[in-house]
């Protein structure tokens, strides 16, 4: 049978998502390393997952999609509570249900989201910190918000994606992006049909240059054209990052805060 999973993670101590050496041997700690060796555990077989989308050393997940094949008879109960069990405590699966044989975690997905949260004071955060960027400089938000309008579309995104990107091209669909101002942090939403590698934590650098009054808003537009890494700001902190999870058409069955 074929399952997918919605998982729940603090990035904080590991390297990113994907598993950094062969199934079933030592190596960093990742998440997917974490992920499969919970379950195999609770299969008492090998199990290998599939992501809806790779995260980064530092980078939170509220929602992130898995899924895996597998002989072994388990309910979904067994598969949330056993794994969850056998998880570190910053780790947890929040559910699991059946899906068909051709329903894939990363090529069945419509788009994926991400939240960035920001903190603008004098002063570093103490509490939430792990999950939580800070600038010393007041942000502008409804600046920032009406600089990344420029970004929304089918775009080449050359200059917000790292120089180690692996992707074999740049052009992706961003769907939406707002910023707005909750309190005393900035909240950056964003969706698109894929991200490249840094592509949310580059877009949030350059957007604080706005917000700080160093550029003005046209320049996010004139940096998109570019395509040219080195002319946008620089890489925003991965802990204000969260991977909130992917969207699925409603023909799969998961739960509705995948599904749109």
């Amino acid at each position: 049978m074929r399952f997918a999973l919605g998982v729940e993670y603090d990035g904080t101590a590991f390297l990113g998502w994907q598993r950094l050496s062969q199934p079933g041997t030592d190596g960093p700690p990742t998440l997917q390393a974490a992920l499969e060796a919970a379950l195999s555990s609770v299969a008492d077989a090998a199990v290998e997952t599939v992501c809806a989308g790779r995260t980064d050393a530092g980078v939170h997940g509220l929602c992130q999609v898995v899924h895996f094949t597998t002989d072994v008879v388990r309910d979904p109960r067994a598969w949330v509570l056993g794994t969850t069990g056998r998880l570190p405590q910053g780790v947890a699966v929040r559910w699991c249900t059946p899906v068909r044989d051709d329903f894939h975690a990363r090529f069945s997905a419509r788009a994926r989201r991400y939240r960035y949260r920001l903190l603008d004071r004098m002063v570093r955060p103490a509490l939430g910190r792990q999950y939580l960027a800070w600038s010393r400089r007041a942000l502008d938000a409804e600046a920032m918000h009406r600089a990344a309008q420029a970004l929304l579309g089918e775009n080449d995104f050359s200059s917000f994606r790292t120089v180690h990107c692996q992707a074999t091209h740049a052009r992706r669909n961003l769907q939406r992006i707002e910023v707005r101002r909750e309190g005393a942090e900035i909240v950056i939403d964003v969706q698109a049909n894929a991200f490249l590698h840094h592509m949310v934590r580059n877009i949030v650098g350059s957007l604080m240059e706005v917000g700080a009054g160093e550029r003005p808003e046209p320049w996010v537009a004139e940096v998109l054209a570019a395509r040219d890494r080195t002319l946008a700001g620089p890489t925003a902190p991965s802990a204000g990052l969260v991977f909130v999870g992917p969207l699925y058409p409603p023909e799969w069955g998961l739960p509705d805060e995948v599904t749109e």
